[in-house]
């Protein structure tokens, strides 16, 4: 299996939430920086894989992601052995769910 690719910045907390499940799940990734404030998200080369231009995207093969919350949960669903990080009992997912949307209604 290839490594997973993460296009990021190492200080965006979006990014952080796709390497972090990643890590938990032993996967192997290779992490490339996308520095937002030179421009390299408006790129040709960037537009190719991700035509929104934002941050985080991840390539797992024909798989190309770009939506943090919406990663971590492929990558759990598809490489996770159990359900630990992301619950199969609807409760326990809802409030996992509930974590994870958290931020969008306050902080941003």
């Amino acid at each position: 299996m290839a490594p997973i690719e993460v296009y990021g910045m190492t200080m965006s907390a979006p990014c952080r939430i796709v390497t972090m499940t990643a890590e938990c799940l032993g996967l192997e990734y290779n992490f490339k920086q996308v520095d937002i404030m030179a421009g390299e998200h408006m790129q040709p080369k960037y537009l190719a894989i991700n035509p929104q231009h934002t941050i985080p995207t991840m390539v797992d093969g024909k798989v190309v992601l770009n939506e943090s919350r919406a990663i971590a949960a492929y990558l759990v669903n598809k490489y996770g052995k159990t359900d630990k990080l992301y619950p199969q009992d609807p409760v326990a997912r809802a409030r996992v769910d509930q974590l994870l949307y958290f931020d969008m209604g306050v902080f941003y």
